[in-house]
């Protein structure tokens, strides 16, 4: 008989996946299984190990991709099979989530469970939009109340005379589908029509909307909007400090969505800058790194590293790669030698610098081709062995210039870039349903693979408003091969760089994006 596991009801919090708790983090990162619901980000499954089975569990208005039954079964089973369950919930477990029905069906089997708080978006989501819940010289109570109540019910079980008469601010959660109907009942039973209403939909993440209004005139104001759920419903005086307290909304990519195609592992650097300016980030990797098809030429090389002068890098995953193969072979990174290396951009210097390895060159400009005038500058090429560690397909240039330098070139794959087609996070479905306003490449590997999978020309025809943005020259060549210009080019070229380089182009652009269905799909 196996050992009986345990089930977590994690609180995920509210969207921002930054706001999730350091328990949930820890116990994300043990988990065999993740059962996880709708409005949960995507980003989180990335802390559960790679091993996790992750289970979708839906669980938002008439879509229940597994019925509570079902589910409360579930957890069960797997914690009877011995498993670690993380049941991962939107915002927290027990504020109107279904978390306190799910601990009974588990204390009822004998299931041992413990219950991780998360942050609500009854607060959540009011802050980030401007809106704090209690101000001393607004109020000095905020009341929370659903409108989506138990549908086997035949009457709500909510007193709307006293909830009218409540001087404290309103929360409402789940209600924007009876918004009209809540609006009327307050009315009705005396609350002023010039009370202020605010509402919040995806409220802490890059897609955030906030429309601001009166009880009498929200409504019409939502539905005109087009305006729906997932949003909380804000009511009270608290909601004229929007205008002083808004910050979120202030930051220069506010509801820019906008494409990340680098690899998995790489993305979270850029993926983190971009939401830090207030983006929407659709993270699409276009391709993921694998061995070259041949090991012989860079284990040849690797025996003899004592044969070369210089040891050259072009990119961060080329050190990545490098290491890991001359670690199987070594031990102690002294067996490199007397080599001296050089490396093309600040990313791969410090990827060498993480190894206290000290780069000896690097191009003032981060291109690949300025690498000979850069070795230059410490002694004369001429007859000087250099080892390349670069991709299994790279642009010629490189070696090029260091043999016409008169250099003795071992150009040598450590890697190789493959397409990446899951999408995991659904990230390149809501891009294929709804667009974006910038896609960001950061090699030529990345417009060429994006192109694959999506046939960029046709994605630029379909999105008039899409923009383009390349870290250098090198990108913006894969770019003009495909007959497309960058709105934006990185200078520097780095990430930080791409990052300024899109929000000039950004504050610059006089209209707003016209890819108004991505703003506004659900």
């Amino acid at each position: 008989m196996k050992s009986s596991g345990i089930v977590y009801l994690v609180g995920a919090g509210p969207g921002d996946a930054g706001l999730l708790t350091c328990r949930g983090a820890e116990l994300l990162g043990r988990a065999s299984v993740v059962v996880y619901d709708a409005l949960v980000n995507a980003d989180l499954l990335r802390l559960a190990p790679p091993g996790a089975e992750k289970i979708y569990a839906g669980k938002r208005s008439r879509d229940h991709a597994i019925p509570q039954g079902d589910l409360n079964r579930l957890l069960v089973d797997h914690a009877r099979a011995g498993k670690v369950v993380v049941r991962l919930k939107g915002g927290d477990p027990y504020v109107f989530g279904r978390g306190a029905e799910e601990a009974v069906e588990l204390e009822a089997a004998g299931i041992p469970f413990e219950v991780v708080p998360g942050i609500s978006s009854v607060v959540a989501a009011p802050a980030y939009a401007g809106i704090p819940v209690t101000h001393r010289s607004h109020c000095s109570s905020f009341h929370v109340f659903t409108g989506h109540e138990d549908p086997d019910k035949p009457e709500s079980r909510l007193d709307w005379a006293q909830i009218a008469r409540l001087e404290g601010t309103r929360v409402i959660l789940m209600g924007i589908e009876r918004l009209a109907d809540i609006s009327k009942e307050l009315l009705t039973h005396g609350a002023a029509p010039s009370t202020p209403v605010a509402l919040v939909r995806w409220g802490t993440t890059g897609r955030q909307q906030t429309l601001t209004g009166t009880l009498d005139s929200i409504a019409a104001q939502a539905m005109a909007a087009r305006f729906e759920a997932p949003a909380v419903i804000i009511i009270g005086d608290v909601v004229t400090l929007r205008d002083q307290l808004d910050w979120f909304e202030r930051r220069p990519l506010f509801r820019q969505r906008i494409v990340v195609t680098r690899t998995r592992d790489q993305a979270s650097e850029l993926k983190r800058t971009l939401a830090e300016a207030g983006a929407d980030v659709l993270e699409i990797p276009t391709i993921r790194i694998a061995p070259p098809e041949a090991l012989g030429p860079l284990v040849e090389a690797i025996a003899g590293l004592a044969e070369y002068n210089w040891l050259v890098f072009t990119s961060p995953n080329g050190v990545t790669a490098f290491f890991d193969y001359f670690f199987k072979a070594f031990d102690d990174v002294r067996s490199l030698g007397f080599l001296r290396i050089a490396a093309v951009g600040p990313a791969t210097a410090a990827k060498l610098k993480d190894l206290h390895l000290k780069v000896d060159a690097m191009p003032v400009e981060y291109v690949a081709g300025k690498v000979a005038a850069a070795i230059a500058e410490v002694e004369s090429l001429e007859n000087l062995r250099i080892l390349c560690m670069r991709a299994e397909t790279a642009n010629p240039d490189l070696v090029k210039r260091l043999e016409d330098a008169g250099a003795i070139v071992d150009d040598v794959a450590c890697y190789r870039t493959i397409p990446e087609t899951e999408d995991a996070s659904g990230a390149a479905e809501r891009f294929t349903e709804s667009g974006a306003d910038w896609i960001t490449f950061t090699s030529a590997s990345t417009v060429e693979n994006f192109h694959a999978r999506f046939d960029l020309p046709a994605v630029c025809r379909r999105w008039p408003a899409l923009r383009l943005a390349s870290i250098g020259p090198e990108t913006s060549k894969a770019l003009s091969a495909l007959g497309l210009t960058p709105a934006a080019q990185a200078q520097p070229h780095t990430l930080p760089g791409l990052v300024q380089a899109v929000e000039r182009a950004s504050r610059s652009s006089s209209t707003p994006s016209k890819s108004g269905k991505a703003k506004s799909e659900p």
